[in-house]
């Protein structure tokens, strides 16, 4: 499954800014992309691991703004399409690991 976390912060004060810019390195700890400046994604393992996931997001979520968290399955996943200026560009997949 993976995770896109949406999120609109306030930044005019100092201490939003900072509110902000600790949501955005929390993602980022958590193993969150970027694919945008407050659009973040990430691969997880099913759906135990998006609740446990959902949780970690919850506690760290800005007193002000508001921050969406969307799950889509990996066949949806593959629909997106994504252009830079006129040009397509492939997404690339992360790879699985097989444990034996």
């Amino acid at each position: 499954m993976w995770m896109i976390v949406m999120f609109d912060l306030p930044v005019t004060e100092k201490a939003e800014r900072r509110a902000a810019t600790g949501f955005r390195n929390h993602l980022l700890d958590l193993g969150f992309n970027m694919a945008q400046f407050s659009v973040y994604y990430r691969l997880l393992g099913g759906r135990d691991a998006v609740r446990a996931m959902e949780g970690k997001i919850q506690a760290k979520v800005p007193i002000r703004g508001s921050v969406h968290v969307l799950t889509i399955t990996d066949k949806q996943y593959e629909n997106i399409r994504t252009y830079q200026g006129k040009h397509k560009v492939s997404l690339k997949k992360p790879q699985q690991l097989m444990l034996f």
